[in-house]
Formats: structure tokens, sequence, C-alpha cells
């Protein structure tokens, strides 16, 4: 991803358009060995993790969308993990955290997918980091600085094989599970893009403890924990898409049986934050 570019949005357009949904850009995708605890600290207690050797294939998708339903804007997803269910034994990925700097397609998550999107602010701290803030009201947290890397290829004088061969792909998750989608969802994305091999970017990020009897922000703050323990997890993998096409359609209700709010809580699960230095 070189350079990737900070959109500047404007919030105030509304939402307007039918599915599929479409989005086009740009990306990084980087795959990351999470820890088997940490991921289940995160998941519903229904789904059964999909892990080797204590880990699970989680990592993170930054995104510069240039063309939405909702215009211009940023995009960081925070993968927990690979999960399946007894019901459906297919294996698809969790998010743990959304960030977007776009209300719109904020609320648009969080009502169609039942995602946990966040409004963030991404801004340029230098020419290739990317300085990540979520926005809660007046109140804004530092959360990560991604170090965007050289591609290991040396660019190739022919731009169309510079940006590596063209690749149809389906990235399917689960979601759900929220306050506003109770139910349990399944999705795919349909993508179309340039495909090429990069050096993994570098994570730093700290989140200082509060101790506080506050139940709700007590949460709050134990989903960034989580969110922080896998983007500092142990890359393995980084991808670097251009030309992105992505197509998502609307999501189909694989349970409506919500779980009890205890259930879907692990507070007994102790957190292991790494670091990728």
């Amino acid at each position: 991803m070189k350079g990737m570019e900070i959109m500047q949005t404007n919030c105030s357009s509304g939402y307007a358009g039918k599915p599929p949904w479409i989005f086009k850009g740009s990306a990084l995708y980087q795959f990351h060995l999470v820890k088997a605890e940490v991921a289940r600290a995160i998941i519903p207690k229904e789904f059964k993790l999909v892990e080797t050797f204590g880990y699970t294939a989680g990592g993170f998708y930054l995104a510069n969308y240039t063309e939405s339903p909702f215009g211009p804007f940023n995009e960081l997803v925070t993968i927990a993990g690979i999960v399946r269910t007894t019901r459906m034994p297919t294996s698809h990925a969790w998010a743990a955290s959304v960030y977007v700097n776009n209300d719109n397609a904020c609320m648009h998550g969080r009502k169609e997918f039942g995602i946990p999107s966040q409004v963030a602010t991404f801004s340029k701290v230098e020419s290739q980091m990317i300085h990540v803030a979520e926005n809660d009201g007046p109140v804004t947290t530092s959360l990560y600085d991604i170090r965007l890397q050289p591609p290991i290829l040396k660019m190739n004088p022919l731009k169309w094989m510079a940006l590596g061969p063209t690749v149809k792909m389906s990235l399917p998750g689960y979601s759900g599970r929220t306050e506003h989608v109770p139910q349990l969802l399944k999705y795919t994305c349909q993508i179309e893009c340039r495909v090429k091999p990069t050096s993994p970017a570098r994570i730093s990020g700290s989140l200082g403890r509060i101790d506080t009897e506050n139940e709700e922000l007590n949460e709050c703050l134990k989903k960034r924990e989580m969110g922080m323990s896998v983007m500092l997890s142990k890359p393995i993998l980084a991808l670097e898409f251009n030309c992105l096409k992505m197509e998502v359609h609307r999501p189909v209700v694989v349970s409506d049986h919500p779980l009890e709010p205890k259930q879907n809580r692990q507070s007994d699960t102790k957190m292991a934050t790494g670091s990728n230095n």
C-alpha cells in the first residue's frame, strides 16, 4: 500500500443505495498469529476456534476506499481469528473491532451487519505512518500507529506487472451478537483486485489501565485491549490489494436465538499482550 491516502469524509449526505454495496480503492491485508486464549476472549462462546498449536489466524484489514455508497473513507478491521459453529461447520473470520472515519458507514455496519463499528480519526504522522484514534463524542482515544513498509519485490518498470496479478476471491465472515443485531449473521465480501506481497506493517500502541467501577466503561476498555492484543500479535504475511473492487451483499441470518448477556462474556480469561517490534 504505497502512501495510503487519508480520506476527508462528508457525513451530511446520508446513506442511499441497495445491495450489493460496491467499494473501490486499495487495501492492506495483514495476517497475524493470534494466541488462542486472546481470540477466545473475543469471540462468542457458541463458536469453536480454528487453531493449531495454540494459535489462530487473525490480523487486520486496512482500506482506503475512494468510492463507496458513503463516499470516500478509511477503514481498519481487526480480525480476532477463524471460527466455526456446530450448526454451520464452514470456517469464517470474526472481527474484533472496526474503525471508520465516516458516520454513515459506521451506522450502516452496526445496523445492517451487526459489526462493532466505531468512528475514528485516521491521520498521517509521516509519509508512511498512519495514526488511528477512536472518537467517542468529545473524547478521543489514541489507538495505533501503523508504519507501512516498502514492498518485498522491487518495482517493475511495467506498471501492470508491478501491481501484481488480478485475483478474484471470496472473504466470508460472521457478525452480529451486538446491541443493534442480536442474531448471528454471515456475510461474504466478493473481491477482485491486483494482489502482491509486501513487507508487514509495524504496529505500535498502548492503552493505560483505568480503575473504574463503571461496568460499561470496563467493558469498553476490555474490548480495546482485545483489539490491541490482536494488532500487536506476530505478523506472518502481508498482501497489498490495488485496483480493489469489493462487492458486499446483504448478510444472512444463521441463528435468530440471541445469547444471554452473561453467555457472551469471558471475564475469567486472561489477556496476553505481545508486540511485533
